[in-house]
């Protein structure tokens, strides 16, 4: 990896990650709880003291979205009779939507059939330090489908260049998820058969969309998200040979992140008491076997939320003090990370990813996410600056 590991702890690595990449990692599957299994093996290894978890997975982010987007599309149906029905349905399937992809109460999620998802969490640093960086990745892979096409970013770009070069945030995917709905209840209420067809239409295409991702295959999510569980073992192995005191370092490695992170959900649920949010940091690592390394603003799919300023700026200064130079001014709005919950939580949090010169991940998504696609320059980078934050958090407060 970097300076401070030698060739033969990159090498051994890339295997890990090859072990891992190698498993079908679904979201709350037996594949995802296999890589767990290994994972903490990994962590144990490499020094730290790994445990497992399990917390509710609903297994696919198209089981929940994909409920209001049929009841989106009835709506629409039934306003040809009932205007106050189709007015109420549509209205719901709008709240229950918004409610899905902005990580809030998740009110349809519990009525859903559920499956079991596995975190792995290692304990390394000082146990008695007063401050805690939580550094985390996540383990399972997505479902690919039509909806991560890679021709159809550079297509945008192809034909609108001097348009997409001023784009700093990506489409927010969640207000598109909730436009079909939205337009169903907006025309029930108005009258307005053409905003209730296209409603309709809208809500039937978001339907479509979303089934031809639950019917695609798993992707071997080699840089979403083992290229950020790489940097967690080469955590692990610089703290184990050079210990730092005054932080207690927690890494994190989630389940079921591809369902809107329900597995970042249940750690909190089961450990906010023990982390209090003035004292511990969250960040996120996201396919950092992109090219270009990054520190991202801030993320919503329906509603942009910025990360925490401070925390953002001892990123920059820990990047800096690592000589890694980071890609600044980009939103995420296309996708979620595993920094949301805790955010909306009252915690510091920050993500640190990576993106090519089209500004989205490597293969996001696609069968093309492989090990001998990442790009482990990239990797030693995230690396090397999570190392620094530690040391220099570490420095602060011993």
């Amino acid at each position: 990896m970097a300076a401070t590991e030698t060739t033969d702890d990159a090498i051994d690595l890339k295997s890990a990650i090859a072990r891992l990449a190698a498993i079908p990692r679904e979201a709350g599957g037996e594949g995802e709880a296999q890589a767990a299994a290994l994972l903490a093996d990994m962590l144990a290894d490499a020094g730290a003291e790994p445990t497992l978890e399990h917390e509710r997975s609903i297994g696919g982010f198209w089981r929940s979205t994909g409920v209001c987007a049929a009841a989106g599309a009835l709506a629409g149906v039934l306003g040809a009779r009932t205007r106050r029905g189709s007015a109420l349905l549509a209205a719901a399937a709008t709240a229950l939507m918004a409610d899905d992809v902005d990580n809030g109460l998740h009110l349809l999620r519990r009525a859903l059939p559920a499956r079991e998802t596995t975190n792995v969490i290692a304990s390394v640093g000082d146990p008695r330090a007063s401050e805690t960086i939580v550094l985390v990745a996540h383990h399972d892979a997505a479902h690919t489908g039509l909806l991560f096409h890679p021709g159809l970013v550079p297509l945008v770009n192809r034909l609108f260049p001097d348009w997409y070069e001023k784009q700093q945030t990506s489409t927010q995917t969640g207000q598109l998820l909730v436009l079909g709905p939205a337009l169903v209840a907006a025309g029930a209420l108005v009258g307005s058969r053409r905003l209730r067809r296209a409603g309709t239409i809208w809500s039937a295409g978001t339907l479509a969309l979303l089934a031809d991702v639950a019917r695609s295959g798993i992707v071997d999510g080699a840089n979403d998200n083992l290229s950020a569980v790489a940097v967690l073992l080469a955590i692990a192995r610089r703290l184990r040979e050079r210990p730092v005191p005054g932080v207690r370092v927690l890494l994190l490695s989630t389940g079921s992140e591809e369902t809107f992170m329900e597995g970042m959900r249940g750690f909190l649920a089961r450990h906010r008491g023990e982390l209090p949010p003035e004292s511990t940091r969250f960040v996120v690592l996201e396919c950092v076997g992109s090219p270009h390394l990054m520190l991202l603003e801030g993320e919503g799919m329906l509603v942009m939320r910025d990360y925490d300023k401070g925390l953002r700026q001892e990123i920059q200064d820990a990047a800096d003090a690592a000589g890694v130079s980071l890609w600044r001014g980009l939103r995420l709005g296309a996708g979620g990370t595993d920094a949301l919950p805790p955010m909306r939580a009252g915690y510091r949090a920050a993500c640190i990813a990576a993106c090519t010169d089209l500004k989205t991940p490597a293969n996001y998504h696609w069968p093309s996410d492989t090990v001998e696609n990442l790009r482990w320059e990239t990797i030693e980078q995230a690396a090397a600056v999570s190392e620094s934050l530690i040391r220099r958090v570490g420095a602060q407060c011993a």
